[in-house]
């Protein structure tokens, strides 16, 4: 599930950017795995990472001449603290939490757009509440510093208001549905299978979706960029990977959603119904995401909002540097 404790995360990223190697703080990006060539890629429960699982039950890795040891997190923020204290060479995770991790120091670098959510991230709201402008003076329930909170900041200034005219209640995203459902608040910000758990309340919908802002919550594979320094061949073959295996679903997309399904323990009638929310982007799309642009669709100007978003809500000491956060070479050179 992508949460995001993200006081903890700062910490544990500085912590590896000051220590490295140092007992209590975990192995940094310089760290004796640097030298190994098995990739350690981590992934969670996000539709738009489960061809993970898809590339290792198909042998697709060894077939692109990569070791990679694939491990699944139960914990969205287990995996985001693995990368950050070089415990993973690479992880799959949403923008604002790799620019978390750069705020507290961490060096990694984002190689592969997985995903653009579509949908699958949404504010719901009780009946009676029609669209977002009619949110003010409610209670709002968001986790904190994760991308529903930014999806509903977003939504709110669209809708021509501000946090200060809502009553937002931090909740874990779980909890939040669960108070959702409960009546204690008005709306919640969730994200998939949470959304299915707050639309159970009767009379609920969705009031704004991650479809209204196209490319504001992009999920991509971000290497510790120590790693990606060291061995940009293994990174590549992990980039090829990626796209054979999108290849390999299209072509087998009922065993596929089979796998998928498995690894999210979902039905794959309710795997299904995430595919719109999520999408899954080509070659050509990831080309044009890591192209320099003035509009949501390109990663630098995301990249840009979403670091002003970070500051402005306290949640990184001060605006992240952009340099070397995005690395298009190695999608520009799948074949």
């Amino acid at each position: 599930m992508r949460r995001r404790p993200l006081t903890r995360l700062l910490a544990v990223a500085a912590c590896a950017a000051l220590l490295g190697a140092v007992a209590g703080c975990g192995d940094g990006g310089d760290s004796e795995a640097a030298g190994s060539t098995t990739v350690r890629l981590g992934f969670s429960a996000w539709p738009g990472w489960f061809p993970w699982q898809v590339a290792q039950e198909k042998g697709l890795f060894a077939a692109n001449g990569v070791e990679v040891e694939l491990t699944w997190f139960d914990s969205y923020t287990d995996s985001l603290q693995a990368l950050s204290t070089g415990n993973l060479d690479a992880n799959s995770q949403t923008l604002n939490d790799t620019l978390t991790s750069v705020s507290g120091g961490a060096k990694q670098t984002v190689v592969l757009v997985n995903d653009n959510s579509t949908g699958n991230d949404q504010i719901i709201a009780a009946p009676g509440i029609a669209d977002v402008a009619a949110l003010r003076g409610k209670k709002v329930a968001v986790e904190q510093g994760t991308v529903d909170h930014y999806l509903l900041l977003l939504a709110l200034e669209k809708a021509g208001l501000s946090e200060k005219d809502i009553t937002l209640t931090p909740l874990l995203t779980d909890a939040a549905a669960a108070a959702f459902v409960a009546g204690q608040v008005d709306a919640v910000g969730a994200f998939a299978p949470f959304t299915t758990t707050a639309l159970g309340r009767a009379g609920s919908r969705a009031v704004a979706t991650s479809k209204d802002f196209p490319g504001a919550i992009p999920d991509h594979l971000a290497f510790d960029s120590g790693y990606l320094r060291e061995h940009p061949e293994q990174v590549q073959k992990v980039v090829q990977t990626w796209f054979d295996t999108l290849e390999w679903i299209a072509a087998n997309g009922a065993e596929a959603v089979a796998i998928m399904a498995r690894r999210g323990g979902v039905s794959e009638a309710d795997y299904r119904t995430y595919d719109a929310g999520t999408t899954i982007f080509t070659r050509e799309q990831n080309i044009a995401a890591f192209t320099p642009g003035g509009d949501p669709t390109h990663l630098d100007f995301q990249a840009d909002q979403i670091a002003e978003f970070l500051v402005r809500t306290e949640l990184a000491p001060g605006k992240p540097s952009l340099d070397g956060l995005l690395e298009p070479k190695f999608v520009h050179a799948v074949t």
